[in-house]
């Protein structure tokens, strides 16, 4: 690991090697080869371009691609996001959870909070699926998956199961109950997953808060400056040969919000964490900005990440918790999620927050 951006005056933030070396010397770069056959690529108007001239094929998006040999539909897919937007919205309309205490190490923390908010009386076997031990280790995940598909019996289903669930676990056949148990998977540890790592950043970057300064803001500013999804990554296709010559019909293309969120042409400050920028700022249309995705391809589930970390901040200000004082580095690891690891969160009565 290798020191990089000061936070504040006291906090400094280290990445992982590769991606301290791609904003060390690649910012401001629209155009780069970052091996024999793949391409960086972090100039907004060419990112729109490339994303424009071909839909994702069904194994680029993250959610959706083949599960277990199968073709995800989508009508499928549209039946589960409704499903998962159910339970978000029940959970969000319904009475806060009582004396649950956010202090503690996040995104840990923050992760178990949201899996019982979501899924908590679902049963064992269901929830079991959103560990987080399970991200690193596919090979582990595939044996949960199994295992909770052959147990004996038909979990109990009645109410108030999650949504997600009650849809999920309509398959009778051993092979439908594996494939639906891996969806299940899919879907919700990626909302509690998600929503965690987003919170635990905006916590690492800016608790305690400013007491005039919106959660939503706050979201909007901590996507920019540590995108959860922090590349978009397109299989070499011929469409993006005929968008740019520079772009060989053998190569992959990197498309990198990593760089263009921190881009000093489209970013006054581009390292400071400024929620207030947003008062200005338009999120769906600044250049650059595409912490969810192209608005040709957006990421549905925007919708259900931006409200739950509406609601975990109001909790965290509420209680009056912030980032310990005695931290000052937290380590941000090369992978598919791009966050801050293990930041002790504690109660700060000075908070105005």
């Amino acid at each position: 690991m290798n020191r990089s951006d000061t936070v504040g005056s006291a906090r400094v933030t280290v990445f992982a090697p590769k991606i301290e070396e791609l904003l060390r010397e690649r910012r401001g770069a629209g155009f780069f080869r970052i091996d024999g056959d793949t391409v960086g690529v972090a100039d907004p108007e060419l990112i729109n371009k490339l994303l424009e001239s071909r839909p994702a094929h069904e194994f680029e998006r993250p959610t959706f691609k083949p599960l277990q040999g199968r073709s995800i539909e989508r009508v499928e897919a549209n039946d589960v996001l409704r499903a998962v937007s159910h339970d978000v919205r029940a959970a969000l309309g319904g009475p806060a959870p009582d004396s649950v205490d956010l202090s503690g190490i996040w995104p840990r923390t923050g992760h178990a909070y949201l899996r019982d908010l979501l899924f908590g009386p679902d049963p064992l076997r269901f929830r079991m699926l959103t560990d987080r031990r399970l991200e690193k280790a596919p090979v582990l995940t595939r044996a949960v998956v199994r295992t909770s598909a052959v147990l004996p019996g038909k979990p109990a289903l009645d109410p108030p199961v999650s949504r997600l669930a009650a849809v999920i676990a309509a398959a009778a056949e051993h092979g439908d109950r594996h494939y639906a148990m891996g969806l299940y998977r899919r879907v919700a540890a990626p909302v509690c997953l998600g929503v965690a790592a987003l919170v635990a950043n905006a916590l690492w970057l800016g608790s305690p808060f400013h007491p005039d300064a919106s959660n939503r803001h706050i979201v909007l500013e901590s996507l920019r400056l540590l995108p959860p999804s922090w590349n978009i990554l397109r299989v070499a296709s011929p469409e993006f040969s005929a968008v740019d010559s520079r772009i060989g019909p053998n190569d992959d293309v990197l498309l990198l919000p990593l760089l263009t969120h921190r881009d000093p042409e489209l970013w006054p400050e581009p390292d400071v964490f400024v929620p207030e920028r947003w008062h200005e700022l338009d999120e769906d249309d600044h250049p650059g900005y595409i912490p969810f995705g192209h608005a040709s391809d957006r990421c549905r589930g925007r919708h259900l990440i931006v409200p739950l970390a509406e609601h975990l901040l109001e909790r965290l200000r509420a209680d009056h918790l912030a980032v310990s004082p005695g931290q000052t580095t937290a380590k941000v690891p090369l992978a598919g999620l791009l966050g801050v690891t293990r930041v002790q969160v504690s109660r700060n009565r000075l908070s105005g927050s």
